[in-house]
């Protein structure tokens, strides 16, 4: 049966979901801070607007500075009186509150303690006041950074929060005049190689290690760590920003490592390209909704964006110039667009798909589509100014569903119905023009996933495995199916 939903233009889009899988999503989230790197200190409000399961946008990762005692230039005098000589609480009450809501914390360091580099400063060096004297770590300080990280985790871990990971470097390859420090892949690969084993995971249960940040998600930082054995173990999650490079090059090329030995993929730094001395229109915001999108695609675990609060970002700041719209501590729309991807994708895993318009980036159609739990989800973008019709068809039946749209600042994610009176195997709509559109298919159980098999060659040989609904299960238990190498399926009981 085909659902109908109004009438047809003379373009349909097509968009066909298979049933191979990629890469399982960690989830979304930004960075406590504003202005020029300030955390927010007492003012919660931002991470109590944007964060859990409870709320509008359902951010679930928070990425923290780990600060050498500077805030780019000045140190801030009172920070001098707490019981640690870095200025690490202002991002102690946003984390408690991340922390309570089940989400993820990580911190980065912009530089070592600046009495460990060959200039002397947390600072990188890169001015005419600071001697143009490029920041290092210095090789004779190797052995005192892991141990430097170890007294972070030890400082928020008193103060009531467990950190889940911690970065080795705020963009490596960038020199600037504000804190900072260079690594080349190769000091990097040193650096993990002779000494992350120092990094102290018995103390700290669960904590896991990030790669440098490079600026472009330059894989050579990533690709060397990830092809010798040594530095590959104690590597958990491969990280980078995309200044200068969308998600479909240089990010996609370093997941291919990382996807090969089961690494993360995050990104963990960037802010769109907007005109940023007014609030972005709806255009910009789609473009927004495109970067994350191709990140998906590129096969990107996590998605971190800089400030969360900025007029361009996700909480109004309160600024006059930037007004009407940019109250203080109220949701700007650029959060709504994140709550597609944040309310839905995390916890899923990412589906292939063909489409008959050609993927490129920034394209004027894109889409993905997800499975998570009984649910197969479908993100559709569509950038022209009079829309197009979407066919869809699904691997399986589904027999429900629900569509959340927006189409401007204003017109953001309208709950709609979806009129399927029956399972269904394909579905006809159309796009009003300009719009971000997830779709929440409801899978039809009585149609197991498990008939014809489709399985990714490119992947290495193993089983996989389902609950007696179809669901993939991240480890076997009970009565389950096993989905073999071949393409067979056999019934299987393993113990609880």
């Amino acid at each position: 049966m085909l659902a109908m939903a109004t009438a047809i233009h003379a373009r349909t889009i097509i968009v066909i979901v298979n049933d191979t899988r990629y890469q399982t999503v960690t989830g979304f989230g930004a960075a406590a801070c504003d202005g020029a790197m300030c955390p927010f200190g007492t003012d919660t409000q931002p991470v109590k607007l944007l964060y859990g399961p409870d709320s509008p946008i359902g951010l679930n990762i928070m990425r923290m500075e780990i600060s050498p005692n500077f805030i780019g230039d000045v140190i801030v005098p009172e920070w001098n009186n707490w019981d640690s000589p870095y200025d690490w609480k202002g991002s102690l009450p946003s984390a408690k509150i991340v922390k309570q809501r089940g989400g993820i914390v990580f911190g980065t360091p912009w530089s070592p303690p600046g009495d460990y580099k060959t200039n002397g400063s947390a600072q990188g060096g890169n001015a005419d006041n600071q001697g143009n004297q490029r920041g290092e770590l210095r090789e004779d300080c190797y052995e005192k950074f892991f141990p430097w990280l170890n007294t972070f985790l030890e400082y928020m871990q008193k103060n009531g929060v467990d950190v889940d990971a911690v970065s080795i470097q705020n963009e490596p390859d960038w020199w600037v005049d504000y804190s900072g420090c260079l690594y080349t892949p190769q000091q990097q690969y040193n650096l993990v190689k002779n000494y992350a084993h120092m990094l102290d995971r018995e103390k700290f249960k669960g904590v896991r290690l990030i790669s440098a940040e490079p600026l472009g998600f330059d894989p050579k930082y990533s690709d060397m760590l990830l092809r010798n054995e040594t530095t590959r173990e104690q590597i958990d999650i491969i990280a980078g920003h995309l200044y200068g490079h969308p998600p479909l090059g240089n990010m996609k090329s370093a997941a291919v490592l990382a996807e090969k030995y089961g690494k993360e993929v995050w990104m963990t730094e960037h802010s769109v390209t907007d005109n940023i001395n007014r609030l972005p229109n709806w255009h910009e915001q789609l473009l927004f909704a495109e970067e994350l999108n191709e990140c998906m695609q590129a096969g990107c675990t996590g998605y971190i964006y800089w400030y969360m609060r900025a007029h361009w970002a996700f909480v109004g700041t309160g600024e006059s110039k930037y007004n009407p719209g940019n109250t203080k501590n109220k949701l700007l729309p650029r959060a709504y667009v994140m709550s597609h991807f944040s309310k839905h994708v995390t916890g899923s895993t990412r589906l292939g798909t063909q489409c008959n318009i050609s993927a490129t980036t920034n394209g004027y159609f894109e889409n993905s589509a997800y499975i998570k739990g009984d649910s197969l989800i479908v993100m559709a973008i569509d950038t022209t100014k009079t829309g197009n019709d979407l066919k869809i068809k699904f691997p399986f039946k589904v027999k429900s569903g629900t569509l959340l749209q927006s189409t401007g600042n204003d017109a953001l994610c309208k709950e709609i119905p979806l009129d399927i009176s029956e399972p269904i195997e394909e579905y006809l709509t159309t796009m009003p023009p300009r719009s971000l559109n997830t779709f929440i298919f409801m899978i039809d159980n009585d149609d197991t996933l498990i008939d014809n098999p489709k399985v990714d060659k490119s992947k290495k040989p193993g089983s996989i495995f389902f609950d007696l609904h179809g669901r993939r299960m991240e480890s076997p238990k009970g009565l389950c199916i096993e989905r073999q190498s071949d393409g067979t399926t056999r019934k299987v009981f393993v113990g609880n």
